[in-house]
């Protein structure tokens, strides 16, 4: 688990700040949690999303300084913690409080079945915002712009997160940076949407 990974165009070899642009633009993770705190105004909900974001954001960071794989593990982890959590609450929320504990193992049989199609583990991510936005506008809820636009970010930050080791020639430093800060926009976009202060 402490074996050397390389997996970024940044990258070049080991070292605690191999990494610097990566790691430091997971502050946009701070940023967002630090925003989603003082947005729940003590609402439970909206405090945990928070802690939970704050756990990416710390997670991302020891990974993108130490790179070692235990820290992959731990990045990877935090993502599925939050994006389980948020899929029960977003159904408690929106849908149906009898049946959001369906949530979290419907999103993870679409991510196994998208990741084995050759989609990659956040494709799923991707359908649930599509989803999201779709039936809410189909209820009338106003949110639903706030998951077409954190779709629509997403859209581009995934793109952004396959491209960083094709343009390594063109661009050193790669382009997994902007995934990070799209993804801050992201989560803070939807965690904002449940967070009952805000709530319509």
């Amino acid at each position: 688990m402490t074996d050397y990974v390389d997996g970024y165009c940044e990258r070049v070899g080991p070292g605690l700040w191999g990494e610097p642009l990566n790691s430091l633009s997971n502050l946009a993770f701070l940023v967002a949690a630090v925003l989603v705190w003082r947005l729940a105004e003590g609402d439970r909900t909206g405090r945990l999303l928070a802690g939970l974001i704050g756990l990416v954001f710390a997670a991302s960071t020891a990974f993108h300084l130490l790179a070692t794989r235990w820290a992959a593990v731990a990045d990877s982890v935090a993502v599925l913690g939050f994006v389980l959590v948020y899929a029960v609450v977003f159904a408690r929320e929106y849908w149906s409080r009898r049946w959001a504990w369906v949530a979290a193992p419907a999103f993870l049989a679409l991510t196994l079945v998208t990741a084995l199609l050759g989609g990659g583990l956040y494709l799923g991510t991707f359908i649930s915002l599509g989803a999201f936005a779709a039936t809410l506008a189909f209820m009338r809820d106003a949110s639903w712009t706030h998951f077409a636009v954190a779709g629509a970010i997403f859209a581009l930050s995934l793109s952004l997160r396959g491209l960083d080791r094709d343009v390594c020639d063109y661009v050193p430093v790669g382009t997994h940076f902007l995934w990070h800060l799209l993804d801050g926009v992201v989560l803070y976009l939807v965690s904002r949407t449940v967070v009952r202060p805000n709530r319509p």
